[in-house]
């Protein structure tokens, strides 16, 4: 389903076609919003779409997506020859499966689970899928406790901050949970322990803890929310779950942070979802939920089928979906190992936070975040600037072809404004010296400015 309509606004209701494409047969034109009336040569069908895409941007130099954008030539290789495999059917593919549960062994092992051995975990489309999952087991695992007790189980919640990404809005909304949001307050724009625990109650399925905020790139205490919830268990008998979204965090922290505490080394801790195709460093199409063990993942949300040969399990919001970027993940793991990738986020953390440096000394802008946990930072304009805004800066930035987000903050701070690099692997450092220079001269013709343009938002997850 698309969820924006395809007006003409003005446009013709064909595409023309270059005689040159037409590759000898008479093509003059297509129609855009309905199917030809008739085939067309490979060539002539490649030639239109791939025109068409030009105007799509340069993904090297979107600053505002956490995505991947680049992998190593030999991953494309495999990803090509992976096109046509089901992940789903894994009778008729059971070596891409294998390949599956050996990624799943690895990150349980990466985030320290109780028994990496018999580690419960899968991959999904993205994180996004991944939080869901997660979320559907919190609220199954309530549900057991409540009926257990005799009591009701109609009321759950989710405790999270209000800075979530949007999968958990929707995992509430969708999945009938009620969201505590706890809102951002001054200086602080995450989830903080005490906030966190003064919401929850004995409908409360889980506390969501985010390790990497989009917003700002920083750590929620996920060690001081387990400790909080101990306290509050002893005190209460209230034993409330942690799930760590870890969709960019997770591949950074054990990596570059490893003393500390927010994974399965926490008792609390019931699961972690990740994005492979983020920090995990593989093109969009694959995220990753690993559970502490198999009581955490109630038996009944897994199904069985076996109308694909094999009976086969399967927890997903999805059946069919491609297995080209589970094998880049597995290539991906092989490739680098724990060192190569605590080189490639040591590298994406250095770059991030000599940026921030240098644009905290460039005058009109002040740090929200400097990059040193997540590769990512946030910053604002000074009070003192008046006739010119962050989305002035943004929009001129574009004009030299840099995608770095303006967006104001979520309930409580809607007064504040920033700008938010996201630094990735296809992000070196001398895109940053580039970049750094054209936000110099953005500054200087901005402030010849006498007042602010419009505010377009161009917040990315």
């Amino acid at each position: 389903m698309a969820l924006s309509s395809s007006p003409n606004g003005g446009r013709p209701t064909n595409v023309s076609v270059n005689p040159l494409h037409a590759r000898g047969k008479a093509l003059s034109s297509v129609p855009r919003h309905e199917l030809p009336a008739d085939e067309m040569e490979p060539a002539s069908a490649y030639q239109i779409v791939h025109d068409e895409l030009m105007l799509d941007g340069n993904a090297r130099l979107n600053l505002a997506t956490f995505v991947s954008t680049w992998m190593e030539p030999e991953a494309r290789v495999l990803m090509a020859e992976c096109a046509d495999k089901n992940m789903i059917d894994k009778d008729e593919y059971p070596q891409t499966a294998e390949l599956e549960a050996r990624c799943v062994s690895m990150l349980a092992r990466l985030w320290n689970a109780p028994d990496a051995t018999t580690a419960t975990g899968c991959s999904t489309t993205g994180s996004s899928e991944a939080a869901m999952l997660g979320g559907l087991a919190l609220k199954r695992r309530w549900q057991h406790r409540r009926r257990a007790a005799s009591k009701a189980t109609v009321w759950p919640n989710i405790v999270m901050g209000a800075n979530v990404q949007v999968c958990w809005e929707k995992f509430a909304n969708y999945f009938d949970v009620e969201p505590r949001y706890v809102p951002m307050s001054g200086d602080r724009y995450h989830l903080s322990a005490e906030e966190a625990v003064a919401r929850c109650d004995e409908n409360t399925i889980g506390v969501v803890g985010i390790l990497g905020s989009t917003f700002d790139g920083s750590y929620e205490p996920i060690a001081d929310i387990c400790a909080a919830l101990d306290d509050l268990q002893a005190r209460t008998g209230l034993d409330i779950p942690v799930h760590v979204d870890g969709a960019s965090g997770a591949m950074i922290a054990p990596f570059l942070d490893p003393a500390l505490q927010w994974d399965f080394r926490l008792p609390r801790v019931a699961s972690i979802n990740t994005s492979g195709h983020k920090y995990g460093l593989v093109y969009p199409g694959v995220g990753w939920i690993i559970w502490r063990d198999a009581a955490a993942l109630p038996a009944e949300l897994v199904f069985k089928v076996n109308y694909l040969g094999g009976e086969m399990p399967t927890f997903a919001l999805n059946f069919s979906r491609p297995g080209a970027q589970v094998v880049a993940q597995y290539y991906t793991f092989l490739r680098l190992g724990t060192e190569g990738f605590r080189r490639v986020q040591q590298g994406c953390r250095d770059v991030a936070t000599s940026l921030a440096a240098r644009i905290a000394d460039l005058g009109p802008f002040w740090l929200l975040s400097d990059g040193s946990e997540l590769p990512v930072f946030a910053f604002s304009l000074k009070p003192d600037v008046t006739n010119y805004t962050v989305f002035d800066v943004s929009r001129v930035l574009r004009e030299r072809g840099w995608t770095v987000p303006a967006y104001t903050f979520p309930a409580n701070r809607e007064d504040l404004a920033a700008l938010r690099i996201v630094v990735r692997n296809s992000f070196s450092p001398d895109l940053a010296d580039l970049l750094f220079t054209d936000l110099q001269a953005a500054v200087k013709r901005l402030e010849k400015q006498p007042a602010p343009g419009p505010e377009i938002a161009g917040f990315r997850h």
